[in-house]
This record gives structure tokens, C-alpha cells and sequence, in this order.
């Protein structure tokens, strides 16, 4: 896809890997919506920042696990651009349980995981689907974790979300062909204040650590790295949906092993 003149929703856009999207989204000439659901003013300020490059960016508050919402915030972006051509649902949450404490495992944990990891892209996937389609070149792109491929990471809740996205985009490229591609990246550890924020500093500090040293690459992923490849698969061949793409350094076939 050519993406000057193309307008995006990128969910949970104000920090981190969401942001990064945004803004390279907006360095090629795209319009995008940042939507956030606590983070106003950081996604504020990423829509500024979005807006400082020739675009239009503004911020729009929507909790993609409530479908209403959902359908709000494709509607703003119709509303203020016209248009929607791309969707990447890369909101996302998590608990910070070990495996092995499967009583410190509790419903609500599945339940609030599952309804924004898994959930809240297919409700945004739907709501804006008549937009996508109307795109004639639609594109989703869904941030999912090497958690889904290994189910190694920060809770087996969080693992099994995100096998259950990895799984769900196949369906709905299937769904949404032939006018709307649909396609995930999965990240391995990512350097960004979402981890160190839910580790500790400590903690992150020394799985960083050994995640350098046993990935084959010797370097986690940057906010910046995973926004690469996820502008990679937007504008790179039309001929590709249904995949999921690792950016892991080789954390799969590596002795590295979080869990």
C-alpha cells in the first residue's frame, strides 16, 4: 500500500510501540487517529507530534474491550478524515504472574486480558470493516508477542491471548479477503516503560539482561524495531495476509526461555 494520503487508527498510539507506528505512519503521509484509554496525555502529545509532520493526527479516547466504543472511535476517524485504510490493533494488557503460580491465576485475569488482547481487536476488526472494504486497499495489522508462538512470558493468561489473536487473523484474513489484508506481528521482549513498568526496575533490568545475552542477535526489540516491520507489512506486497511475522532477534530459537 502506498500510504500518502491514506488515513489509520492505531489503538493504545500514545506510548510506546503504538506511537512509534503512529509516527511512522505520519512520515509517510498518512493521517492517523491515536487512540488511547488512559494515556490522554501522552497520546496527546503523539497526535502533536503526528500533526507537526504535514498530517492530521488527533487523540481518541475508546476502551477497545467495550464494542460501543469501538465503534465510536472508527467513526471519528471516518467523521474527521473521510476515510479508513489501515487498523493496527496494538492494544494490549497483560498480568505479571510466573507459571508455575497457577492459584495466583484469577478470573478476572483471564477475563480483562482476553477482552482487550483478543476481543478488542475483533471488535475493532468489525467495526471497521465497511470502511476497510470501502478503502478498496484495506490493511489490519495486529501486534501480538512471541507469547503466542513459545507461550513463554509475562502470564500463561497473557500466552494464551495471544495464540488466540495469532489464530484469529488467519480467520478474519479469510473473512475480510479479497478487498482487506490481515496480518500480525508477534515482538519479543521490547525495550519500553510498559515492561519495566509491570517488572519493576530491578527485575527488568536483569531479564534485559538475559535476554541479551541468549537471544541470537544479542538485542531486544525497541518500540522503534517492532513499528519497522508492522509499516513494513503496510507498505510492502499486497499479495501477503494471514501471516504472522516475529521480530524477536532469534528469541525463538535461541536458549532464552521467560516465563
Amino acid at each position: 500500500m502506498q500510504i500518502e494520503g491514506k488515513a489509520a487508527i492505531v489503538t493504545g498510539g500514545g506510548t510506546g510501540v503504538g506511537r512509534a507506528t503512529a509516527l511512522d505512519l505520519a512520515r509517510g503521509g498518512c493521517n492517523v487517529v491515536i487512540n488511547y484509554s488512559r494515556s490522554k496525555d501522552e497520546a496527546e502529545q503523539t497526535a502533536a507530534e503526528v500533526s507537526a509532520l504535514g498530517v492530521r493526527g488527533i487523540a481518541v479516547k475508546a476502551d477497545v474491550s467495550n464494542d460501543a466504543d469501538c465503534r465510536a472511535l472508527v467513526a471519528s476517524a471516518v467523521s474527521e478524515f473521510g476515510q479508513l485504510d489501515i487498523l493496527v490493533n496494538n492494544a494490549g494488557t497483560t498480568s505479571f504472574i510466573k507459571h508455575d503460580d497457577l492459584e495466583g491465576v484469577a478470573l478476572e485475569d483471564w477475563d480483562r486480558i482476553f477482552k482487550v488482547n483478543v476481543v478488542g481487536p475483533f471488535q475493532c476488526a468489525r467495526a471497521a470493516r465497511a470502511a476497510l472494504e470501502a478503502s478498496g486497499n484495506g490493511e489490519i495489522v495486529n501486534v501480538s508477542s512471541v507469547a503466542g508462538l513459545a507461550a513463554t512470558g509475562s502470564s500463561i493468561p497473557y500466552c494464551a491471548s495471544k495464540a488466540a489473536l495469532n489464530n484469529m487473523t488467519v480467520s478474519l484474513a479469510r473473512v475480510f479477503a479479497p478487498k482487506v489484508r490481515v496480518n500480525t506481528v508477534a515482538p519479543g521482549f521490547i525495550s519500553t516503560r510498559w515492561l519495566k513498568d509491570g517488572l519493576g526496575d530491578a527485575a527488568y533490568e536483569a531479564f534485559k539482561a538475559n535476554a541479551e545475552a541468549n537471544v541470537l542477535l544479542h538485542r531486544v526489540c525497541t518500540a522503534e524495531d517492532v513499528a519497522g516491520v508492522i509499516l513494513s507489512i503496510i507498505t510492502g506486497p499486497d499479495l501477503m495476509t494471514a501471516q504472522v511475522i516475529a521480530v524477536e532477534g532469534g528469541q525463538l530459537h535461541s536458549n532464552f526461555n521467560p516465563r
